[in-house]
């Protein structure tokens, strides 16, 4: 059963006509995984300091600390929300102008937005203030991000050699593992050097500042990229794009990629907070099990999309979200229980991360074959923004709010088990040979 936007099969692996020698393709991995690396760095520490943040930005006097959690993960959802009005936004520019020159905007602004964060005045210093400033910068954050995952993935699929479609796309999803690890580790470091009142006072905004150089040395690697050789060859050829065949692709990204996007957040972002605020755990430990997490998907993220350019996409993924699906509720009633060693429940959290990493190692490649070249920044980008804005950006906010509610603390096992349920038949009507086919012109 097809899904995507293709026309007859081709066999062929590469663009034709086109070198993309070994150094043009490296530049293209790294041009593009800075970027990512620092988008999800800073929704990492935005996630790992969601207490603190809380605490500064959303507890006026008489407000207690749970409804100022959920006010902070609302502000979090509500950047998720502006990524696909950034994915469309974006996507239409790089779609017509070029991947280069729309990826060097959205890393400007994506830095300059963090940056700000780091140096925003609190609740206390200027009141009602604080939390409209900190949810407009979360607003620029979401435009921006929402640009990035279509020109990044765009960028490296097409620079890809042939056969190397699903390793390199999943460059993509390792520098979001490497940028949430970054994050945990930097909230860990931070977190155990500095007391607690030093760390809620001033040392949170120092992750959000260590964006400034990181994005300046993103913006050095961008200016010096070449366009890719699917957008020169496409570019100035007059062709309508497929409105109808594109919205259903688009539809179908979406289902494909809820899991993913659910339980990704659900186990990599959400769960110290979850940790912390149901379990009674310190905001060590918590930090502990989300580098653990974060640590075991960014292992599995390459040798997954290694893998499935040689079994095909499919396969991979939907071995993914099974196994997902059937390991939610064991895995938390492990770390429920206060008797279980401290060893397993570790390596329990691991092993979350791993299984979430065997969707999105193949994800981004099998995103771009979805698309042709003329609407993939907008496509591809337009269905990753949409699945993460309705099952990543409200994890926290969802999880937290029906835990409150219903008083059961199984709630993030049935999240996660519902989508990945639905993500396995999604992806069960894929191509078995996506993978060996030409990305479409």
């Amino acid at each position: 059963m097809t899904t995507s936007v293709h026309g007859p099969a081709e066999e062929a692996a590469g663009p034709p006509g086109a070198s993309t020698g070994p150094p043009r393709s490296r530049r293209a991995l790294v041009a593009g995984s800075v970027g990512n690396f620092i988008e999800w760095y800073e929704f990492g520490v935005y996630g790992f300091f969601a207490t603190i943040i809380a605490a500064n930005f959303f507890t006026p006097e008489g407000g207690s600390d749970a409804e100022a959690l959920i006010r902070t993960y609302a502000s979090f959802g509500l950047a998720f929300f502006f990524r696909p009005v950034g994915a469309a936004l974006f996507g239409r520019v790089g779609d017509r102008i070029g991947r280069r020159p729309t990826l060097i905007l959205v890393v400007l602004l994506m830095t300059a937005a963090t940056t700000l964060i780091g140096l925003l005045p609190t609740y206390a210093t200027i009141g009602a203030a604080a939390p409209w400033l900190l949810t407009l910068l979360r607003i620029v954050q979401g435009l921006s991000a929402g640009g990035e995952f279509g020109g990044a993935v765009s960028l490296m699929t097409e620079f890809a050699p042939p056969g190397r479609r699903g390793l390199y796309g999943a460059w993509q999803s390792f520098t979001v593992a490497l940028g949430l690890l970054g994050g945990a580790g930097v909230a860990a470091v931070l977190a155990t050097v500095l007391s607690g009142a030093e760390l809620g006072s001033w040392g949170w905004r120092l992750p959000f500042l260590m964006t400034l150089p990181m994005g300046l040395a993103a913006l050095w690697l961008r200016l010096r990229l070449e366009e890719t050789p699917s957008f020169r060859r496409r570019h100035g050829v007059a062709a309508a794009a497929p409105v109808r065949e594109t919205v259903r692709a688009i539809a179908w990204g979406v289902s494909r990629l809820m899991g993913w996007s659910a339980a990704g957040y659900t186990f990599l972002v959400v769960m110290p907070s979850y940790l912390q605020s149901v379990l009674d755990a310190t905001f060590q430990q918590a930090l502990v099990a989300g580098v653990l997490a974060n640590a075991g998907f960014a292992a599995a993220i390459l040798p997954a999309g290694a893998l499935s350019d040689r079994v095909g996409r499919r396969a991979v993924m939907v071995s993914g979200a099974v196994v997902a699906a059937l390991s939610a509720f064991p895995l938390l009633n492990l770390l429920q229980d206060p008797a279980a060693p401290t060893a397993a429940k570790g390596l329990a959290v691991c092993a979350a991360g791993a299984v979430v990493g065997l969707m999105a190692g193949p994800g981004p490649a099998m995103l771009a074959e979805m698309f042709p070249t003329r609407v993939r920044y907008t496509g591809l980008g337009l269905a990753y923004a949409l699945s993460n804005a309705v099952f990543s950006g409200c994890a926290g906010l969802v999880i937290t709010e029906t835990i409150r509610r219903t008083g059961s603390i199984d709630i993030p096992a049935y999240y996660v088990a519902a989508t990945c349920a639905v993500s396995a038949l999604a992806l069960a009507a894929l191509r078995g040979d996506d993978h060996r086919r030409a990305l479409r012109d």
